[in-house]
């Protein structure tokens, strides 16, 4: 068995798991194979270590996932979160966050899409629904956290797309929560481009 460097490829089927379970634990930024050579990402690279992770980002990651099993299998809000806060690491969020998310955006669901629908460049339903979860907690915090600054939603929600989505879909998140901004908390945007200029 190869215990050595994880980028070794690897000569049994279950090690690349193991290979990615060590590279999380030291915190490397180095790609893991797989059995068909090709490679994932491990935690250094790219995404956030679990350790500096907040408890509110920890609620995102959660929320993003519940959202995802709502608009792909259209289940019960009340089994996703049941399910959703039994996963592993759920403890580590926080669970009012989770809550609102999952909740404030699948009752606000019409709004926030008809708030979000202008700024795409493609009909509603061809979003990927990763980007769509995304997109709705980034419009649902500047609508109802005023204590998150609106760029750090941006941010928080380009993570989350670059962490879940595809290859550039935090491109489009980005840009389409950032015309969204200035409609939604205008004073704050202002002030913060006037700080800045």
């Amino acid at each position: 068995m190869n215990t050595g460097n994880p980028t070794t490829p690897p000569e049994s089927p279950d090690e690349p798991l193991d290979a990615l379970a060590r590279a999380i634990a030291a915190g490397e930024a180095q790609a893991v194979p797989q059995p068909d050579g090709r490679k994932t990402k491990a935690a250094g690279d790219g995404l956030r270590k679990a350790a500096t992770k907040s408890a509110r980002t920890r609620a995102r990651e959660f929320a993003v996932q519940a959202l995802y099993q709502h608009l792909v299998g259209a289940d019960d809000v009340a089994g996703i979160d049941t399910f959703t806060r039994d996963l592993s690491g759920f403890n580590k969020a926080d669970a009012a966050h989770f809550d609102a998310l999952l909740h404030g955006c699948t009752d606000e669901s019409a709004d926030l899409d008809a708030l979000i629908a202008p700024h795409l460049d493609r009909p509603l339903g061809e979003i990927s629904p990763v980007e769509r979860a995304v997109m709705w907690i980034g419009a649902y915090e500047m609508l109802h956290c005023l204590d998150v600054p609106w760029r750090v939603v941006i941010n928080e929600c380009v993570e989350l797309a670059k962490s879940f989505g595809g290859t550039d879909g935090h491109k489009y998140v980005n840009g389409v929560l950032n015309t969204i901004a200035p409609k939604v908390r205008q004073a704050e945007v202002d002030n913060d481009r006037n700080r800045r200029a």
